[in-house]
């Protein structure tokens, strides 16, 4: 098992389940906070998430055709080498993956946030700036049921954010039907 500190705690385990959501830079309000009493960190995350699925707040380059793709194929190329992706959907300004790593989880995100984030600037005529926020949001699967529930959740997330009427027909998604 591994622990990794960033501004969250971050716990680790190769061949284990994880479900991981990371996000465009800037894609939330500054300084949005949620109250840490009345909230679980699975509610925080569902708020968030549903801000995200707004697309309200900062850039939304993962719209963009040619940006989806190329993180479509590292998210790929990652699956090769260094973990099994069960579910994937890159949403507008967001990613969610559900895999099990076979490597270092903190190195297998540095390198596909990191290539992603290079060749999509690059793409998008950007110099200098950041793609990737540095944190995200990850959370060990503890059992079938919840493989199951979270696997659904990322499936759905472009039906319940108004993306697409089905998940097969939203193109930047695991459960898609066809391949663009």
């Amino acid at each position: 098992m591994e622990i990794s500190h960033r501004r969250l705690p971050h716990i680790y385990s190769i061949e284990q389940p994880i479900f991981v959501t990371f996000r465009l830079y800037g894609s939330l309000p500054v300084g949005r906070e949620f109250p840490k009493e009345s909230m679980t960190s699975g509610e925080a995350f569902v708020a968030m998430d549903r801000l995200l699925d707004t697309a309200r707040f900062g850039p939304i380059h993962l719209k963009r055709p040619e940006v989806a793709r190329l993180v479509r194929n590292c998210i790929r190329h990652c699956a090769q080498a260094d973990c099994d992706v069960h579910a994937w959907v890159i949403m507008s300004n967001h990613v969610h993956l559900l895999l099990t790593p076979h490597a270092d989880v903190s190195r297998l995100m540095r390198r596909l946030k990191g290539y992603s984030a290079r060749q999509a600037n690059e793409l998008l005529g950007r110099t200098g700036q950041p793609f990737w926020q540095d944190e995200s949001y990850d959370h060990l699967v503890r059992s079938a049921e919840e493989f199951r529930r979270i696997e659904r959740y990322i499936i759905s997330n472009p039906v319940k954010a108004g993306l697409a009427g089905s998940v097969e027909e939203f193109p930047w998604s695991s459960a898609a039907a066809v391949e663009k």
